[in-house]
Formats: C-alpha cells, sequence, structure tokens
C-alpha cells in the first residue's frame, strides 16, 4: 500500500512539476517573443509552486529525508535513538495535525465560503489551499508508518 501512495504522489508531483515548467516556459515566449505577456501563466506557475512545495514536503517526511541536525542521535545509545526519533515523529505529527489539517482546513472553509478567487484564472483560492489539509494527512499517514518501521526494527 505504502508503494502505491508514493507512486501516485511521485506522479502527482511530476505532473505539477511538468505543468509548471510549461507555463512559465510560455511566459517567457508570449512576454519575450510575442511582445504580449499572457494574463494567467504567473498565477497558475505560482499556484503550482504551492502545491509542488507543501506536497513535496509531505512526500520528503515519507521518505525521511527532512532536514535533521543529527549529531544528539549519532551520539546516543540505541535505546536513547528510539526515543529521539519518537519524539521526533511525536513533532511532526503535532504539526501536521495542529497546522496543516485543521488550520489549512479552516483557511480552506473560509476562502471557499466566502467565495474567494484568483484574479486571473477565477479559481476558488480554497482549491488552490486545499493541498495544505491534505498534505497533513498525508504527514501523519508517512510518521505512523514510519513509526511502525521503527518499532519493528
Amino acid at each position: 500500500m505504502i508503494a502505491r501512495i508514493n507512486q501516485a504522489v511521485e506522479w502527482l508531483l511530476i505532473t505539477v512539476f511538468g505543468i509548471m515548467v510549461l507555463t512559465v516556459t510560455w511566459q517567457v515566449v508570449s512576454r519575450f517573443v510575442l511582445g504580449d505577456a499572457s494574463s494567467f501563466s504567473e498565477e497558475l506557475a505560482r499556484f503550482c509552486l504551492i502545491w509542488l512545495t507543501v506536497l513535496g514536503a509531505a512526500y520528503i517526511v515519507g521518505q525521511k529525508g527532512h532536514i535533521a541536525v543529527d549529531y544528539l542521535y549519532q551520539k546516543s545509545s540505541p535505546q536513547r535513538q528510539l526515543v529521539l526519533m519518537k519524539l521526533v515523529y511525536v513533532c511532526i505529527a503535532l504539526f501536521a495535525l495542529v497546522v496543516m489539517i485543521i488550520g489549512g482546513g479552516q483557511l480552506v472553509y473560509i476562502t471557499l465560503h466566502l467565495g474567494q478567487t484568483s484574479s486571473a484564472l477565477q479559481l476558488p483560492l480554497g482549491y488552490v489551499y486545499s493541498i495544505v489539509p491534505i498534505s497533513g494527512l498525508l504527514m501523519l499517514f508517512y510518521t505512523a508508518h514510519n513509526w511502525s518501521k521503527e518499532g519493528k526494527a
């Protein structure tokens, strides 16, 4: 199951990155070759960057590739390493729950409720921000998976 989720997230990240590259390329061509800047491309590229960053952060948590200062971890005994690793997982889970799921969910709800739309694409901003709670759920899933793997090791 974890392999399928990883593959789905990887493909989504690749697709969003591809869309962003094409959009930025079109922006450059329309501005410097055609002499008339495209109105939608800057906004779409910004939204792609938001999705790429937030979803990529969740994916990195699953791959255990997040930034870490591991001096204390490396100098600790194996039992203490397990305790430190679980402390890190608790911090990640709390951040994902409070900031990303609860806070992000409120952000999505408020922007959809108020009917806020983007200026060029006229896209409801709640759809753009929906990646925040989705990524929070993904972070919680990955954290629980990594926790269970650490317990078996």
